[in-house]
């Protein structure tokens, strides 16, 4: 049965790069960017993993941890970890999950056997610090996943908990949020700063800072 938003995320023990890992023990309280890739020593999961760990840096600020899972060891993940650092430019600072028996793939549903094999498919899942399952994305094989827009996804849903907020289309961080249908336009314009009624079911406003 696949995972729905809402739904507490699986907790699971695995081995990793950075050892033996309980899933939501590791990721106490912080928010968690799971997200699995087909293989090791394979040509889009190394740009991938490269570019998380380029945005190192932009996870943190957002008190969100990335965490990789595939079929393959941990021998395989360190014998493919320096790739990923030389191709990517940067070192590798998150784990990277060996899921050997392929527990963790079940329990999200990461494997689809009509991509071809029994490897895990380009799953995302973004899990609160309440453990929660808020954001799924899942890519085919042969699309590389955008993690510009897993940053903004994480940055809307961080947003929309600050207050009773919705995003709009494209939106970006800075930009007006939609206040929630069920705030008066005069409750929004006592509480909530420039607010824009466009419709009477749609009043933009700014941001909270």
């Amino acid at each position: 049965m696949s995972l729905r938003l809402g739904d507490t995320a699986p907790d699971f023990t695995a081995d990793s790069t950075h050892g033996p890992i309980s899933f939501h023990e590791w990721k106490n309280g912080a928010w968690a960017v799971l997200f699995s890739h087909p293989a090791d020593f394979t040509p889009v999961c190394t740009t991938e993993l490269g570019r998380t760990a380029a945005l190192s840096g932009e996870f943190a600020q957002r008190n969100a941890k990335p965490i990789a899972v595939s079929v393959d060891s941990v021998e395989d993940h360190q014998r493919w970890v320096p790739d990923i650092a030389e191709v990517g430019g940067v070192e590798v600072d998150f784990p990277i999950i060996a899921d050997s028996d392929r527990a963790v793939a079940q329990a999200y549903d990461m494997i689809h056997p009509e991509e071809g094999d029994t490897s895990t498919v380009r799953s995302v899942f973004l899990v609160d610090p309440q453990d929660k399952v808020r954001l799924t994305i899942t890519y085919p094989k042969s699309v590389g996943r955008n993690f510009t827009e897993i940053l903004r996804a994480l940055d809307a849903l961080q947003t929309t908990d600050a207050g009773p907020f919705s995003t709009p289309a494209e939106w970006a961080p800075g930009d007006r949020v939609i206040v929630a249908p069920s705030i008066s336009t005069e409750d929004a314009r006592e509480r909530f700063e420039n607010v824009d009624e466009v419709r009477p079911y749609l009043r933009f406003a700014d941001a909270p800072a």
